[in-house]
């Protein structure tokens, strides 16, 4: 009987100790970044919901993380205060490449759609009608330019409007400023800018439901190309059963269980940011599009640097070449954006 009861002890003990193991393989606490695209009160009431459901489902505190710029959660990640966080695909570049971070999911719209737009917008009655307009770059217009991570506020029309017309916003307007997506439409709307860069979920989604008024006193005067929509990244140095827990959530949101669950998670997801759906799985490659524009955007920033050296341009060059290159040949085997 001693040696059953010392027996059944053991076993208890290594349960118990497996058990806290298990425990200790999840953080106590989770750090949700959220991106600056608005203010970060409407933020936190468009994103409560479902982190709220994120909390429950992984027995954990799920807290927001917001910062005054993209560049603050990209930060946070770094340093290890954000744990998973929604960026845009340049930013998430940033998150990868410098702070330890790893796509594993990418957000789609309500209707299903899986990318969305830059624009070029100015007031309804501006006179400014096509990006020809824009580019007569003749210093009467002022700008408003997005947050320098931003994909579709920065980085795209940085390669599809400057670099490709071989402009930039300095030498085409008599003031440039920044701002993220919510206070360049409203810069716009109240004239307080000419032209700004912006997306078509912040004007058309969000910005038409929060603020009819100012949205109805916008017009697009330039779209892109279709941008893949957001990625989801988790620090790469999570564990791996934080990983699966988080990942599973991801996954089975808004699909799995009965209907009631599942009309309930699609509204809550309808609800944040500019509407999304049930997210999809994702990997690094999803960011493959965006680099190749950022590689290209560095070799024609170096054939135009007059500032360089003979041989230090045919660096840069070459480098930037290496680069396309490299990214061209996974292309080819992961397909456009990862699939």
């Amino acid at each position: 009987m001693f040696k059953k009861l010392v027996a059944a002890a053991g076993i208890a003990v290594a349960g118990m100790a497996a058990a806290t193991a298990h425990a200790e393989d999840m953080p106590k606490q989770l750090n949700f970044g959220i991106i600056s695209t608005e203010s970060s009160s409407a933020l936190e009431s468009s994103f409560g919901p479902f982190l709220e459901d994120m909390s429950k489902s992984l027995g954990v505190t799920v807290k927001p993380f917001f910062a005054s710029d993209y560049a603050g959660v990209i930060e946070g990640m770094r340093f290890g205060k954000v744990d998973v966080a929604w960026f845009g695909n340049k930013s998430a570049i940033q998150a990868v490449d410098r702070a330890g971070g790893e796509v594993f999911a990418q957000t789609i719209k309500d209707d299903g759609s899986k990318g969305y737009y830059s624009l070029l917008i100015t007031h309804k009655d501006s006179g400014i009608n096509s990006l020809e307009d824009v580019l007569k770059c003749d210093k009467t217009l002022t700008f408003g330019n997005g947050d320098p991570n931003s994909t579709s506020g920065f980085a795209i029309p940085g390669y599809y409007v400057w670099a490709l017309n071989n402009k930039t916003p300095e030498e085409c307007f008599s003031r440039v400023v920044n701002s993220n997506h919510e206070g360049n439409a409203l810069a716009v709307a109240n004239q307080k800018v000419d032209v700004a860069t912006n997306n078509t979920e912040s004007i058309y989604a969000r910005l038409a439901k929060s603020n009819p008024e100012a949205a109805a006193n916008i017009k697009e005067i330039w779209r892109s190309p279709m941008i893949p929509s957001d990625p989801i990244v988790w620090r790469k140095d999570l564990s791996k059963v934080a990983k699966e827990k988080i990942y599973y959530f991801f996954m089975q949101y808004g699909r799995f269980g009965d209907v009631e669950k599942v009309k309930r998670e699609r509204e809550i997801l309808a609800n944040v940011s500019d509407g999304w759906g049930p997210f999809l799985a994702s990997s690094n490659a999803q960011l493959l599009d965006v680099r190749q524009i950022e590689a290209f955007k560095a070799k024609l920033k170096a054939q135009n640097n007059d500032k360089l050296s003979d041989d230090e341009k045919k660096a840069a060059i070459k480098a930037a070449e290496k680069e396309l290159k490299e990214l061209q040949s996974y292309a080819k085997i992961v397909g456009p954006a990862g699939y």
